[in-house]
């Protein structure tokens, strides 16, 4: 069984809606029969109620898992790592820091026994004061207890900063592991996904996880030693006292078992549909002026309200999880405090007790509720985290599509051999194309919008793998050479572009950080025609750019992007609509001081604009996913076939 939103689906199929919410689910699948009316009606009969309540959480949890497994299907989107891969991961981290750990964990012993000694001391005092003690012996057990209440602050203090230490340590290391993860992205893989699932993955999943490693796994370990160490102590005073526990331990059990048991689908399901408004928003505020020109607005917000009601029913069924977990928990922390005053009062008349045997049993079980409290609090931080920690484990599970090995390539031909891929299953947007394109020629690729060019520049320069067939260069698969070696080989440069946080040389300069002097960035901006507007600049190459610093304009951005391209420097260039941004005027000049830098170049031009064709070497008309012409620009329009329609077109 598979459900879906109804906004995502295009054929309608029938669909249940639980009642009071406005979330729409789909069914692909035949679901257990449930109730058309589950709204509990509090005038109908008990038995009727509790058959309709059972219903809605029947479907909320079937849903919730439903929308866990597809959580973690990678077609539907970026995959989910199994919990185990969390704790193993948390114990990678963990194991790196032993003595951190053993510090941390014999402070927060030390401190739990300091606390356990105060009860038992109260309690040997109310047995000695009936046996009538003097005032002496009370004030020298009084000043023992003040000074044991002393050693469990300075211990409990030094717990925390211990606890701390070690938290932070592990979350900077669990940070520094997700930046690199998300570094390491197949780029294939990550314009696939959502780019809501994405930025949710990296920005509110990081942030739970960092609660989960900063705050619940020291919160773990002082409240499971102080739990502990009271249940050895109350057995250590009275066996007959420590029964009541075993009522309350059985209640425990299959409360936490039944909350833990659906809680991590539940938690995983609610992520989900954060991404989900996160990418209709993205989506919608990205194409601004598209909603705005065809009058969407009413479809778009319909379309986020339907999200948010959605991921509203996902929170309610993991707050009705935590709801029905806090009910058992208040019974079963009062209760053993109740039956410990009856058995004990039942055990000091058949003289098996003393009254301080049962205050200091009492003493106990209060302080047992609040460490009691905190794991179950930090059971479900824990639950909330390991299924962050998922999903960002899940990135890395992404399988590589390259294969790297130590090859260099022996000249500089690139050739393609029956190309074709796609970008979903079966749906082939290139058919079998075959090129070989010879070293320092110019090839132009055109066609129109949607016909495979971008996709064949992509191939060409080894951003994706394809279906069958290969793209080499130099006698070796262009998926087998490593990344830093490919780009000295063959470049992208598309009309999408970045200007990072940092100075004007440090955008130009990233492919070769370290390697270009201050006189070869000058001479790749000026060769891109972005030698005014630098000497414009307050401080030259050293001006800062990105957000909030100096702002640069699309077109100059683009110059950034392409003097990028020169400082790197490979034999083979693909420009993806390089200088779409730029006025037409411009882009002519600027291609035209550009040929210089060509020169003895391969380079591949993908372009609208025809002129770029008219000065190539040879032209590939793309149409449908394959190169229906071939030829330079002379032959083709003398063939009058779909080139020279393309050219009359353009030039009407």
């Amino acid at each position: 069984m598979t459900s879906t939103h109804t906004s995502a689906v295009a054929n309608p199929a029938p669909e249940e809606r639980l009642p009071g919410s406005a979330s729409t689910w789909r069914v692909t699948a035949p679901e257990p029969r449930i109730p058309a009316d589950l709204h509990v009606d509090t005038t109908l009969p008990p038995r009727e109620r509790l058959a309709r309540w059972k219903a809605r959480h029947a479907l909320r949890r079937t849903r919730a898992r439903s929308a866990f497994d597809a959580s973690r299907n990678p077609e539907r989107g970026l995959p989910v790592a199994p919990a185990r891969r969390a704790f193993a991961f948390v114990r990678e981290l963990a194991s790196t820091r032993k003595a951190g750990a053993v510090a941390m964990i014999g402070l927060n012993v030390g401190a739990a026994i300091a606390a356990l000694v105060v009860p038992r001391l109260l309690g040997n005092l109310v047995d000695d004061a009936a046996q009538g003690a003097s005032l002496t012996q009370t004030d020298q057990v009084l000043m023992i207890v003040i000074g044991v209440v002393l050693v469990q602050a300075v211990l409990a203090a030094l717990a925390k900063r211990a606890s701390a230490v070690v938290g932070y340590d592990l979350l900077a290391s669990a940070r520094e592991y997700v930046v690199g993860t998300v570094l390491r992205l197949p780029l294939g893989h990550v314009e696939a996904a959502s780019s809501g699932d994405l930025v949710t993955r990296i920005t509110s999943d990081v942030s739970k996880m960092s609660t989960a490693v900063r705050w619940s796994l020291p919160a773990l370990v002082t409240s499971l030693s102080m739990v502990a160490l009271t249940v050895v102590a109350l057995l250590l005073n009275s066996p007959l006292l420590t029964l009541p526990l075993i009522v309350s331990g059985v209640m425990l059990f299959f409360a936490v078992r039944h909350y833990l048991r659906n809680a991590a689908p539940g938690y995983i399901a609610e992520s989900a549909t954060y991404s989900k408004i996160n990418s209709t928003i993205t989506e919608t505020v990205e194409g601004t002026r598209t909603v705005e020109a065809l009058g969407l607005h009413d479809i778009r917000q319909a379309r986020l309200d339907d999200d948010t009601a959605e991921s509203a029913q996902a929170e309610r069924y993991t707050m009705s999880l935590r709801n029905l977990l806090f009910m058992w928990l208040d019974l079963a922390f009062q209760l053993p405090l109740v039956l410990v005053v009856l058995l004990g009062t039942w055990g000091y008349d058949a003289g098996l007790v003393t009254i301080g045997q049962v205050t200091t049993a009492a003493i106990y079980l209060q302080q047992l509720v609040t460490p009691l409290d905190r794991l179950i609090q930090v059971l479900d931080h824990l639950q909330v985290g390991v299924a962050a920690t998922t999903r960002l484990l899940g990135v890395a599970e992404l399988p590589d599509d390259r294969t790297p090995r130590d090859l260099v390539p022996v000249g500089a031909d690139v050739v393609g051999r029956d190309l074709r891929f796609a970008y979903r299953s079966g749906h082939d947007v290139l058919h079998g194309i075959d090129l070989h394109l010879r070293p320092g020629e110019r090839l132009a690729i055109v066609g129109p919008s949607g016909s495979g060019k971008s996709t064949l520049g992509r191939l060409v320069a080894g951003i994706n793998r394809p279906r069958t067939g290969e793209v080499t260069v130099g006698d070796v698969d262009v998926m087998d050479l490593p990344l830093p070696v490919l780009r000295t080989q063959v470049c992208l440069v598309t009309q999408e572009h970045h200007v990072f946080m940092g100075s004007l040389r440090d955008n130009v300069v990233l492919a070769r950080e370290g390697d270009a002097t201050d006189a070869q960035v000058r001479d790749a901006l000026v060769a891109v025609d972005a030698g005014d507007w630098v000497d414009r600049l307050p401080l030259g190459l050293d001006t800062p750019l990105g957000r909030g610093r100096t702002e640069l304009t699309p077109a100059q951005a683009q110059q950034v992007a392409l003097a990028r391209l020169v400082i790197a420097d490979p034999h083979t260039l693909v420009l993806d609509e390089a200088t779409s941004l730029i006025d037409p005027d411009t882009a002519r000049h600027l291609e035209g001081s550009m040929t210089a830098l060509l020169t003895d170049r391969t380079v591949v031009a993908i372009a609208h604009r025809l002129h770029t064709a008219h000065d190539a070497d040879r032209i590939a008309v793309v149409i449908d996913g394959r190169i229906a012409e071939l030829g330079s620009h002379d032959d083709l329009l003398a063939a009058d076939g779909e080139y020279a329609h393309l050219w009359r077109t353009w030039r009407s």
